[in-house]
């Protein structure tokens, strides 16, 4: 039967017919648009290995077959991409656009690995995920800011008991909840529109959650429209009002998102940002980005004051001590690092959970039960952890870096050139 198949594709070729064991197709050209092509359908392969690994997706619906490929056949196929990427060409223009696809790509591989069990250190997992390494905080190091809240906060007990005791007066009414957080909303959209020039037809829509790992969630849909998810499992304070309307609304996720829709896949075509990998490099500039447009869209004294003036008197909180709260919040803000100090130890089987979660209620200042919630948060997502503190002051040292006045306008000019172009974290470095 061999030797008949043989002979018969001989016969064929020879009469300029077309065999089917063959190919029948010409070489597809090489270019960087149809490699970004395969890194979105690989994306999308390796994203039915996991449920929350695409984050968003708004290319072409039947790219998304929902076929489950064996991960070693993907890891293959991802090595093959990866080689490709090194060997195509690509114009001055585009230098950056390609450095972007092979560090997404190179993630994927690291994704698989950890998706398969497979032993990865929490810092090796943080590079190769993210493109990024935390540094090594002590718990000597954040005992300094321990000591001077322990000075600052009245009361008994410990310092994490004191914070909690203190910070129950801020809490805003369950009653209250959605129209503080529309109103703080408001105004973040209509500041970040000062600066940057969004669709016209760009929204979200608010649902209020519970049961969750997290305490605020962007969903994009595509065409400048998200669904932003709060969780009301824990009290929510005053302060994070303005926190969880900027970072997921204006200028956060849903700008940063809408911001790369509008100028790479619609204005530029370049269709592997029409998926947004979870676990990947983008991960630090979208969680960065977002922490960081917190203090650029309310400058320190312009956030008290609207506060004190709009969102305090809606929560029926006492306005007279916006400025103590915050003063109490940029001393807990030394201990943003904690976190990472705590999920490196505790994935790397260094502590216990038992030992992570009294380390997260000491040095996150959070009660018991909202220690199991971050540890939950670190069990389903394990070094994303990183992308929120040190992305944060990565993106704040590059802008600053750029900075040649400083004024308000040049920071939202670097801020959202920098959300339409986006850079992985060595290429702000």
């Amino acid at each position: 039967m061999r030797i008949t198949l043989v002979i018969l594709c001989l016969l064929a070729t020879l009469m300029g017919c077309q065999s089917n064991i063959l190919n029948t197709e010409e070489d597809t050209p090489m270019t960087l648009d149809n490699l970004a092509e395969h890194y979105v359908k690989l994306a999308l392969a390796v994203g039915e290995h996991h449920p929350y690994y695409i984050d968003a997706y708004y290319g072409p619906s039947e790219w998304r077959t929902g076929e489950k490929r064996p991960l070693n056949d993907l890891k293959t196929d991802i090595s093959t991409l990866l080689a490709q990427l090194e060997q195509v060409q690509s114009s001055e223009a585009q230098l950056q656009r390609k450095a972007f696809l092979q560090v997404q790509t190179k993630s994927m591989l690291t994704f698989i690995q950890v998706i398969n069990n497979e032993k990865v250190s929490f810092d090796d997992e943080s590079l190769r995920l993210y493109d990024a390494v935390s540094p090594n905080i002590t718990e000597a190091e954040l005992d300094k800011a321990l000591n001077e809240l322990d000075i600052m906060l009245p009361g008994t007990g410990t310092v994490s008991e004191r914070m909690n005791d203190f910070i129950e007066q801020f809490v805003i009414p369950k009653d209250k909840l959605d129209s503080v957080f529309k109103a703080a909303v408001v105004e973040s959209r209509k500041r970040t529109k000062q600066y940057i020039e969004l669709e016209e037809q760009e929204s979200f829509t608010i649902e209020y959650v519970q049961d969750k790992v997290w305490s605020g969630y962007n969903w994009y849909q595509g065409n400048s429209y998200s669904l932003i998810q709060v969780n009301t499992d824990f009290p929510i304070y005053i302060a994070r009002a303005i926190d969880l309307a900027s970072h997921e609304g204006y200028p956060g996720h849903h700008v940063f998102n809408s911001l790369m829709e509008k100028h790479l896949v619609n204005g530029k075509g370049w269709i592997e940002y029409s998926v947004y990998p979870l676990f990947s490099p983008m991960s630090l500039l979208a969680e960065g980005s977002a922490n960081y447009g917190v203090d650029v869209v309310f400058p320190h004294a312009e956030r008290i004051q609207f506060e004190k003036d709009v969102l305090f008197p809606l929560a029926g909180l006492d306005a007279s001590k916006v400025e103590l709260y915050y003063q109490v919040q940029a001393v807990k803000q030394q201990l943003s690092y904690a976190d990472n100090m705590v999920a490196k130890r505790y994935l790397d089987g260094e502590i216990d959970a038992q030992k992570a979660i009294e380390l997260l209620v000491k040095y996150t200042l959070v009660t018991k039960k909202k220690a199991q919630q971050r540890l939950g948060f670190i069990n389903a997502n394990r070094a994303y952890v990183i992308n929120y503190n040190l992305g944060q002051d990565i993106v704040k040292d590059y802008i600053e870096k750029q900075t040649k006045t400083g004024t308000q306008a040049e920071i939202w000019a670097l801020f959202s050139e920098l959300l339409a172009n986006p850079k992985t974290a060595s290429m702000m470095q």
